[in-house]
């Protein structure tokens, strides 16, 4: 099932660009923002006392937070000033942070008229309170950003232009105009890590994993204590299925991040999403231990003990969740889980009731559609599996390999043994190297023919054990199956010199495989009385 209980967009720490008016103040505090090193930065700026200046970033902190009252309250406490065009942006800021654009809009109008239009910083701010807004109408703060570009005298200023690019990503279509202000930021100063960093999470967005990572790594080598390029950098390992260097780049940024309840459950939660579940499972617990009502760590909680094999107590966490959790903050992949769980427990029917009623709110989901066919079979009701996968692939197109392979091994458990033999043909016509294929197959044609003496299994186990032989360990048990098979094969048919090395091979395998031995002991003695035929398979 392909989803994110943690979202990865919200493991990556937000990183923003700093004030352009007040890029002398509270330094420190403006790189802790950065860094997403919140607690830290808000010490920082308590401990400077009250003035514009603290009372602007604090405002920012507060908006990274996303916690849109406390960013207005500070923006807010900054007195109004008609000689202070900055006074007017911060207004201007509060506005848009309580999603009041038509005021925010006045107040940079405002500000704009105080300056003539002729202050590039001024401007610059206006484009970055848009930036790191929500606002999705981006034409008005394009506008400013055109008329900070000509105060600048269209020089590229980086900060304007990482501006300019995080806005232009707000539009469905603006990654090629965002990417092309992230490249004129590092053009005009090349040891912009910001802009790097930016460059490679648009590429992530894009799924140019490759130019991603090149501008994650670009980013650290610039500034190796820059936490936010780690996580990034995880992400886009996570996004390559490499999970063991996404789970080492994510603790190198937890040794780098602020050490807080969020860093443990972000390390709880990239834990689970690389399926490190009994370690992630320890994580969470940690976290709940001392923040017992998030709603995360709870959904993990349950999705865990599930993965962990413990499913008796994954329900009752399940349970206890769906109790704590607003409604409004339950996802539809819970009721999958849940779903998944009271099917293990023999409660199959509630939980087919569940994945309907998730299908129901997302008809277009189709790895629902995968969970309730699963369902289907788990509750050994093969008939409305196949229906589900029939009508999700004739929904799809006919769907992919993957659905192939599904229904197709459905069609076997319903010892509709012609139907899988001819998917299964399908599929290792469309990619040969699909090892497993060739044991489904032998197993559906093994249902064709039971007795094994039509052979109709033979070649196809023969192929296995070709494609399979180069890598023992991860395909043993199949192996073992396949050399059974020939084995009894050869052997039923009187080839016993044929069949021995079939056997041999089974016990090279697996040495403590009693049929095999038995076999080969039998075929190694000098017979006294007829041989017993040995079973056919494992």
């Amino acid at each position: 099932m392909n989803f994110k209980p943690w979202k990865l967009s919200l493991l990556a720490a937000l990183s923003v660009s700093g004030s352009a008016a007040f890029a002398q103040t509270a330094p420190s505090a403006q790189k802790s923002i950065e860094l997403g090193r919140y607690n830290e930065a808000r010490a920082a700026l308590l401990r400077q006392g009250s003035s514009p200046e603290v009372s602007f970033e604090l405002g920012r902190l507060y908006q990274m937070r996303e916690l849109p009252d406390s960013a207005a309250y500070y923006f807010n406490r900054i007195p109004l000033n008609p000689k202070d065009a900055t006074t007017m942006v911060a207004a201007g800021r509060a506005a848009l942070a309580q999603g009041k654009t038509a005021e925010a809009e006045i107040q940079f109008d405002n500000a704009l008229k105080a300056t003539k239009g002729r202050d590039a910083k001024v401007l610059t701010m206006i484009a970055q309170a848009y930036a790191e807004s929500n606002v999705k109408d981006v034409n008005k703060a394009l506008s400013y950003v055109e008329a900070a570009h000509k105060a600048n005298k269209l020089k590229d200023d980086p900060t304007l232009m990482i501006a300019r690019g995080d806005i232009y990503l707000k539009q469905e279509n603006g990654g090629g105009e965002a990417m092309n202000s992230y490249d004129r930021a590092t053009l005009a100063d090349q040891n912009n890590v910001l802009a790097y960093y930016r460059k490679g999470q648009l590429n992530v967005r894009s799924r140019n994993y490759n130019e991603a990572r090149t501008a994650f790594d670009k980013a650290i080598s610039l500034d190796p204590n820059y936490a936010p390029a780690y996580n990034a950098l995880a992400e886009t390992y996570f996004y390559a299925g490499k999970y063991d260097d996404a789970l080492s780049n994510f603790q190198k940024y937890t040794g780098l991040a602020e050490k807080s309840s969020d860093t443990d459950a972000k390390y709880a939660s990239f834990l689970f999403l690389t399926k490190k579940y009994p370690e992630a499972l320890t994580e969470v617990q940690k976290v709940l231990a001392r923040d017992p009502n998030n709603v995360t760590m709870n959904r993990l909680l349950a999705y865990s003990l599930y993965e962990t094999g413990k499913n008796e107590e994954a329900i009752v966490a399940m349970d206890k969740y769906m109790k704590i959790t607003p409604a409004e903050k339950v996802i539809k992949e819970d009721n999958v889980y849940y779903a998944k769980m009271l099917a293990k427990a023999g409660k199959g029917e509630q939980g087919i009731a569940m994945l309907q009623k998730a299908i129901q709110a997302d008809p277009t989901n189709v790895d629902l559609q995968n969970d309730l066919a699963q369902a289907y079979s788990s509750s050994k009701n093969y008939p409305m599996a196949i229906a589900t996968y029939r009508a999700k692939m004739k929904a799809t197109g006919g769907g992919e390999l993957t659905d192939q392979v599904l229904l197709a091994r459905v069609y076997t458990n319903n010892k509709q043994y012609t139907q899988a033999d001819s998917l299964y043909n399908i599929v290792l016509t469309a990619k040969p190297n699909y090892v497993p294929g060739y044991l489904m197959r032998a197993q559906a044609n093994y249902g064709l023919d039971p007795d094994s003496k039509q052979g109709l299994a033979k070649p196809y186990y023969e192929k296995y054990v070709e494609v399979a032989k180069a890598d023992p360990a991860k395909y043993k048990d199949g192996l073992v199956e396949a050399n059974s098979y020939l084995g009894y094969y050869h052997y039923q048919k009187g080839d016993k010199t044929t069949a021995l090395p079939y056997y041999q091979q089974v016990l090279a395998l697996d040495p403590a495989n009693q049929n095999a031995k038995a076999v080969v002991d039998s075929m190694k003695a000098r017979p006294k009385t007829a041989t017993k035929a040995p079973a056919k398979k494992k």
